[in-house]
Formats: structure tokens, C-alpha cells, sequence
């Protein structure tokens, strides 16, 4: 089996994200490598995500999976996430609306407060992509059930969070 079978093996055996680093001490060779063979798997259509964790297969088309508006500034980005996982979702990713570019996608996959802080820290730095549309963005929400979802998303609201009008 050559490396980059082995790669889509070791990020589908794997139950976190595998960074490339990761996977450079595994098969002995360079990250660069491993972004190299990455890149042509993805080039041969492997649904491969690249998130702040590292790698993993992109999950076909949850069942339990939606999308909501969100308009906040950066102070309320660790009280908007801590919200959506505190219900047991997962922001699966966020997504802006850019005037050139069209749709702009971040994979994000956080389903803990652990996963918010590592996020959160290495964003720190910059600046998160919903600061292109001052605040408004959407995001990819994974739940476990409809009450679930419908309490996260009625926390939001509460919170000043959730984009106006939506329905609950």
C-alpha cells in the first residue's frame, strides 16, 4: 500500500483530526510531504478537511444538521461557541458572505469547550473571517436532537446572538 493510502487509513482510523505533523512522525517523512500528498489526494476527490485540529474525512451529509445566522463582534466568540457546544452540538464550520469571492468557508468541527479554547487560542492573533461582514456570519450546526438544537439556538437569541427573524 503506498503512503497516501495509507494516510486516508490513518485519518479514517483516527477519532480526532490527524495534523500533519501527526502524520509525518508516522510515516517518516516531512509535514511538507504530507501537505504535498494531502493536496493530490484531495485533487483525486478524497473528501479530505483540513481544520485547526488537523485533517479528517468529511462526513457525507449529517442527517441532523442545519444552518444558522449569527451577527456578534469578537468579544462574544468564546460566549457563542461555549453556546453551541454546551447543548451538544458541534459548529461544524462557519461561513461568510464575501463581495468578490462569494462564499467563504472555515472548517471548524468544535464539539467542546476544549476544542473552543485550542480554537480560540490560535486564532488569537488574527482576525476571525466574520469580522469581513461585520459580525454576520452562518454556521453549520451538527445536533444531537431537535430539542437540543431548538435550546441552543433559543440560548443564542437570548444571548443577542442569534441573527434577527429566523425562525425557532
Amino acid at each position: 500500500m503506498e503512503r497516501r493510502e495509507k494516510i486516508i487509513e490513518a485519518i479514517r482510523a483516527s477519532e480526532k483530526p490527524l495534523s500533519a505533523s501527526a502524520l509525518a512522525a508516522m510515516f517518516h517523512v516531512s509535514r511538507q510531504i504530507i501537505v504535498g500528498d494531502v493536496a493530490l489526494l484531495r485533487a483525486r476527490g478524497i473528501d479530505i478537511v483540513a481544520t485547526p485540529r488537523g485533517y479528517m474525512l468529511e462526513e457525507k451529509a449529517h442527517p441532523l444538521e442545519k444552518k444558522i445566522a449569527v451577527v456578534h463582534g469578537r468579544a462574544q466568540l468564546q460566549e457563542e461557541l461555549y453556546t453551541i457546544v454546551d447543548y451538544g452540538c458541534t459548529a461544524v464550520d462557519v461561513i461568510v458572505e464575501h463581495p468578490i469571492y462569494g462564499e467563504l468557508v472555515g472548517q471548524l468541527h468544535l464539539s467542546s469547550r476544549y476544542d473552543v479554547d485550542r480554537f480560540l487560542e490560535s486564532i488569537r492573533a488574527s482576525e476571525p473571517l466574520s469580522q469581513l461582514t461585520h459580525g454576520v456570519h452562518l454556521h453549520t450546526i451538527r445536533y444531537p436532537d431537535e430539542n437540543a438544537f431548538a435550546q441552543m439556538k433559543e440560548a443564542l437569541r437570548e444571548k443577542g446572538i442569534l441573527y434577527p427573524h429566523q425562525s425557532m
